[in-house]
């Protein structure tokens, strides 16, 4: 399973914004200069190139994504960009929705180490994974579904 956050731009759509964003600042500082404020271009350069910065920052953070993989003897969570993989026995590990924070966290849990996942999805998305999960745990185990 790979579990993505939503993304509302794509690249291309990004660039867009920016561009269409900055145009709209300069043009304005360029009334203001015209006007008299000789400083509004430089201050609209600046607040431009902030927010083309943070916007990208905000865009990147979407990439973030967790690859679950369950076989027969074991579930894995491999967070992505990063490098971090967390195992656990299939047989032994719990999955659990926890309440705190203000919104549900799905954790996994197993001899006393548990791992948060989906941390980026909303809370139905969450809530739906933790029903799938425990299904297709209960199908590796062999036991029934409740």
């Amino acid at each position: 399973m790979w579990l993505r956050p939503n993304r509302a731009l794509s690249r291309r759509g990004l660039r867009r914004l920016i561009v269409v964003l900055a145009a709209l600042a300069l043009t304005t500082a360029g009334l203001g200069a015209w006007q008299g404020n000789v400083f509004a271009p430089l201050f609209a350069l600046i607040e431009s190139c902030a927010m083309a910065v943070a916007l990208r920052q905000a865009w990147r953070a979407g990439d973030r994504s967790e690859r679950i993989i369950l076989d027969e003897s074991s579930l894995e969570v491999r967070s992505l960009p990063g490098r971090r993989c967390a195992r656990f026995q299939s047989y032994w590990v719990r999955v659990r929705l926890a309440h705190g924070n203000g919104h549900d966290r799905l954790l996994l849990g197993s001899h006393g180490r548990e791992l948060e996942i989906g941390a980026f999805l909303a809370e139905e998305e969450r809530a739906e994974l933790s029903r799938k999960l425990k299904v297709l745990l209960a199908q590796v185990r062999g036991q029934p579904c409740r």
